[in-house]
């Protein structure tokens, strides 16, 4: 029997896994004061002979708690519950915090683009600098493609992480995803083509693409969205012009749905018949905590598909390092399109991206990162959930909550005066479209700020809904 009044009921028919049910009843336990502090948990051999499941799942359970904090494992003496501050828990009870002194002094953004990174610098990290501060320094202008051990490495990476079938003769360095759809749009376009080329594009959706494109003298034609992403069946409607669509089918932006295969043949079909790219932004796939996300539309349609990826969302936004994955004729239009312009990329961030991926940092940085936002993302959906529809659960670093457009508008406004600010779909979106609500972003917020966050987004709803 266990140690601790606690009952663990397994189902077995749930799409969670067992080890993810064995620590959600155990957080949940410690959360509620059934398991107190200092408890010593039961060995991970015991508590599998008591609820019937391998031992290794109960270990990955455990793996799970220590890594957010809940439990403490101490050599030789067993795993025991950890003491947690009152204000970090998530809990059902809100805290007084939204004094006046913290919102003029303190501003908490709930951003949704912006990712947890690790606070102290690994020494994967210290490696890779020091060996690029130890490298011979080049000369010459480097390949507009990229760094070959680099694409190497990430055609290796894409193929484990994403199912992707590449080469590194299929891939260019850039420095983010951003920077990938410049090159594909420069690379598509023509001076001499009136009307302007037309770039179909999600709405709502990722408005620096928009902005990207219009950069470069593109006009952009607007594709309603709905739960399962891109209505695919809208495209039909695009102009003849229309020489790219661009799409964030593994989590669609800012929206969360999930382009069903049926759509992404529709997608693959569409790019096929009116002789046009697929320009698929993968900005965040990395970090689902449900299933497993799909194959790319790269996979399915790799000769009419430019794939974009990036380091932001795991390593952060401050490392500029991204990539583009396309068929290997257009990727020596996008270099020649590079030595163009002199656009190169920087030999020290690519020598520094080999060691790392080599040494393993990017994958365990995503596994962190995959743990906490997973807790996140629970905690975000608990509070969110009585308020309206939501978006995007079980994905990636936000949560969108649908509301009417005055009442979210109403509630951003609310928050902002108690120091948390919050976007609307508003800012994601073009032209007149159903879908409204908060964008609520939970990755480079603490534990602390993001129970705050919650707690004034909640009195906020409660107040206008």
């Amino acid at each position: 029997m266990l140690p601790f009044s606690l009952t663990i009921t397994l189902d077995r028919t749930n799409i969670r896994t067992l080890s993810v049910q064995i620590a959600d009843l155990v957080r949940t336990g410690i959360d509620n004061g059934q398991i107190v502090p200092d408890t010593r948990l039961p060995s991970s051999r015991a508590l599998s002979a008591d609820i019937g499941v391998a031992r290794g799942v109960v270990e990955v359970a455990y793996e799970q708690l220590i890594a957010e904090g809940w439990l403490d494992a101490r050599r030789g003496s067993g795993t025991f519950v950890r003491r947690v501050p009152a204000e970090v828990r998530p809990t059902g009870s809100r805290a007084q915090t939204t004094s006046p002194e913290l919102n003029l002094e303190h501003r908490i953004r709930l951003s949704t683009g912006t990712p947890w990174v690790p606070t102290r610098t690994s020494a994967a990290w210290k490696r890779a600098w020091r060996e690029v501060g130890t490298a011979q320094l080049h000369q010459a202008y480097p390949d507009p493609r990229g760094d070959p051990e680099l694409r190497a490495a990430i055609a290796a990476l894409l193929s484990r992480s994403r199912g992707l079938h590449t080469s590194a003769d299929s891939v260019v360095v850039t420095t983010g995803s951003m920077h990938g759809m410049s090159l594909s749009l420069a690379a598509l376009g023509d001076d001499d083509h009136h009307p302007p080329p037309v770039l179909a594009h999600e709405n709502p959706g990722y408005r620096v693409a928009t902005t990207t494109a219009r950069r470069w003298g593109w006009s952009v034609h607007d594709v309603a969205v709905d739960a399962d992403g891109m209505v695919t069946d809208d495209l039909d409607r695009a102009p003849a012009a229309t020489r790219a669509v661009y799409a964030t089918p593994s989590h669609q932006y800012p929206t969360g749905g999930l382009l069903p295969v049926g759509r992404r043949r529709a997608l693959a079909d569409f790019a096929r018949t009116r002789d046009v790219m697929i320009i698929e932004d993968d900005y965040d796939s990395e970090f689902r905590y449900d299933v497993a996300p799909l194959p790319t539309v790269a996979e399915l349609a790799p000769d009419r598909t430019i794939y974009l990826g990036t380091v932001a969302k795991t390593l952060g936004a401050g490392v500029r390092l991204g990539w583009l994955v396309a068929p290997p004729e257009f990727v020596e239009q996008i270099a020649r399109v590079r030595a163009d312009i002199g656009d190169y990329p920087s030999i020290p961030i690519q020598r520094a991206m080999v060691s790392l991926l080599r040494d393993g940092e990017w994958d365990k940085t995503v596994r962190a990162a995959r743990r906490l936002y997973r807790d996140r993302d629970r905690r975000v959906s608990t509070a969110l959930a009585p308020f309206g529809e939501l978006r995007g659960v079980g994905a990636g670093m936000y949560t969108t909550l649908l509301l009417d457009s005055a009442c979210a508008d109403r509630v951003a406004v609310a928050a902002a005066a108690a120091g948390i600010d919050v976007d609307t779909m508003a800012i994601s979106t073009r032209t007149a479209s159903p879908i409204t609500g908060l964008l609520v972003g939970y990755g480079s917020v603490s534990d602390e700020e993001l129970a705050l966050g919650l707690n004034v987004l909640v009195d906020a709803l409660e107040v206008v809904s």
